[in-house]
């Protein structure tokens, strides 16, 4: 199989500033901490959140802007910067020859004739530390290297040993520092469509020879010490990127995904943590444990999950999708004692759901649960009886009944119930239509054709694909020509639209009335898998995506229509989990 873990792009890429070319392929690097550095093939910030190194909210390094001087004494910058006039200047990008992710480390080359320069990134996985390599790859004569410090927001330069502090929060380690203290007005981000002012703190200098480097670490916390060479970081996270590949028995397009879903993986003072999409962070968890499996267990990171299982255990937000992550843990690693551990604790949680304190009640009547909202979570909020929402339900029941097996207990409950939420299911949720109704029994008032005091919503959505997908989904067993509205009218190369392009209210770029949401193609692959329907070759628009926007990645949405504009967070854990976990099991 192809390895997949290296991504290159040339300078019809790299020179180009549109969506298509260098400054629409966005990278990431993270510090297993929380911390990141993200930007652009091309080197031009697009975002606000395009930094080098963040350390709390008291500083940001947006870039290190590297200079050439020839042996000529001629100055050629490196770098590009977008100004509020909207010209770009200067042109460094003009220069590159290529970008390369080679193991999830970006790497810039450009030429200037018959000099080529250099520059590897990585964060040490650990620490609040960037390293930073400018290698002389070839040249006649040795050359002047130049990097100069840009800040989001003025600080102190207090010149140290081998570079300075700034602020009193950051350390910079490099050759031949001198203190500026510049301020750079109204550089523009375009997709904040807003400016604001950069600020030179000083640069590093050198004269480096072919062969030679100019390296640069940055970092916090214990600025008394120093952390490794930066030539040392980078090569140890590369070593610790075919680790994470080899640990995963990953290959071919699994091993690029293998490194993308490390960087939703993070250290807390609790235990292990998922962080659900990069550069921006939107508050929300209701994507961790949908996307556990693709996460952990597709990556060969069981103890970690099994640490974050019994931490989620304690006070879950998603009970129903916690049952449903445990049940996959003991599944796939045999491990009855966390059965044994948490089928208690899940017991409670699930009794809670139902007791009358939260928006979700158990209807006594047909035993399906009815969702009267506020908005917010994963998937949108509908008033009535949902179909994810009652597939999840009769999944956690028939999981909870497994569960308890496991750890030789009483499992008649749960399967009674499961047996009649079940047979409730197949009752009410297929329409006539030919699909499954998205929502059953909401109210007359939320529809336009809505009459008398409920309401069955036909509505081609996604939702329904769990009724089909979940291990114990309810439509298991059941003749599968209900997919192939789902099929015809939602999929597309990217994922699956949330709403039918025919559907009342159809919008193509909104998140939640028509966008494309790629985490959907794993639910769609179960579900063909499970009813006989083709899976081959449903990735194959997802795998040439990982080129196209967060590079070596995906992101959480896309413009419904052709061709399909990423939109949203570049890099989302769910969107990584469910395309891995659709590679490993479905490629």
């Amino acid at each position: 199989m192809v390895p997949c873990d290296h991504f290159s792009f040339g300078p019809q890429v790299c020179g180009s500033l549109d969506a298509t070319g260098g400054a629409g392929r966005e990278w990431l690097v993270t510090d297993g901490l929380g911390g990141f550095a993200t930007g652009t093939a091309g080197g031009l910030r697009t975002r606000r959140q395009h930094t080098l190194l963040t350390v709390s909210d008291q500083l940001a390094l947006t870039a290190l802007d590297l200079t050439v001087t020839l042996a000529s004494g001629t100055r050629i910058p490196l770098y590009s910067h977008q100004w509020a006039s909207g010209t770009v200047d200067p042109c460094g990008h003009h220069l590159l020859e290529s970008f390369t992710l080679d193991g999830g480390l970006p790497r810039w080359r450009w030429r200037i004739g018959d000099v080529v320069v250099e520059r590897e990134l990585a964060l040490h996985h650990g620490h609040p530390s960037l390293a930073v390599v400018h290698r002389v790859v070839s040249a006649p004569a040795p050359v002047g290297l130049s990097v100069a410090v840009m800040l989001d927001r003025p600080a102190e330069a207090t010149p140290v040993a081998g570079g300075t502090v700034l602020g009193g929060v950051c350390r910079l380690l490099g050759p031949g520092w001198q203190t500026a203290g510049v301020a750079h007005l109204s550089a523009y981000t375009r997709e904040d469509a807003a400016g604001a002012d950069l600020w030179l703190a000083g640069s590093f200098t050198r004269q480096v020879a072919a062969g030679d480097t100019l390296e640069i670490s940055a970092w916090s916390g214990l600025l008394g010490q120093r952390p490794p060479a930066a030539s040392v970081v980078t090569a140890a996270e590369r070593e610790r990127a075919h680790r994470l590949i080899t640990t995963a028995k990953s290959e071919g397009y699994a091993a690029q995904l293998t490194i993308a879903a490390d960087r939703f993986v993070v250290c807390t003072p609790e235990g292990p943590g998922v962080l659900p999409g990069y550069p921006w962070d939107d508050g929300s968890r209701h994507e961790v444990l949908p996307a556990y499996e693709g996460l952990f267990l597709a990556t060969g990171r069981a103890d970690e999950g099994r640490e974050l299982l019994i931490a989620a255990a304690a006070a879950p937000d998603d009970p129903l999708w916690l049952v449903h992550a445990v049940d996959r843990h003991v599944t796939r690693t045999g491990d009855t004692d966390l059965a044994a551990r948490l089928v208690a604790p899940l017991g409670r949680h699930l009794r809670q759901l139902l007791d009358g304190s939260g928006p979700v009640t158990l209807d006594p009547a047909d035993g399906l649960l009815r969702h009267d909202p506020p908005a917010g979570g994963l998937l949108p909020a509908r008033v009535g009886k949902p179909v994810e929402l009652n597939a999840l339900w009769v999944n956690a029941l028939a999981a909870m009944a497994d569960l308890l097996t496991e750890a030789g207990r009483d499992d008649r409950e749960p399967r009674g119930l499961h047996a009649r939420a079940r047979t409730a299911f197949l009752a009410r949720f297929p329409a006539p239509e030919g699909w499954l109704y998205d929502v059953v029994e909401g109210p007359a008032t939320t529809y336009p054709l809505g009459a008398g005091a409920h309401h069955d919503d036909p509505s081609l959505r996604p939702h329904q694909l769990l009724a089909w997908s979940l291990p114990h989904a309810p439509m298991r067993g059941q003749p599968g020509h209900r997919l192939r509205g789902p099929g015809e009218a939602l999929l597309t190369p990217l994922g699956l639209r949330t709403l039918a392009p025919t559907e009342y209210g159809y919008q193509s770029g909104h998140p939640e009335q028509g966008a494309v949401r790629p985490w959907w193609i794993g639910p769609y692959a179960d579900a063909c898998a499970a009813t006989g329907h083709p899976v081959e070759g449903l990735l194959t628009g997802l795998r040439a995506h990982l080129a196209e926007s967060g590079v070596g990645s995906v992101g959480e949405a896309a413009d419904g229509e052709p061709p399909h504009r990423a939109t949203g967070r570049p890099f989302s854990a769910l969107a990584v989990a469910e395309m891995l976990r659709t590679e490993r099991g479905h490629g």
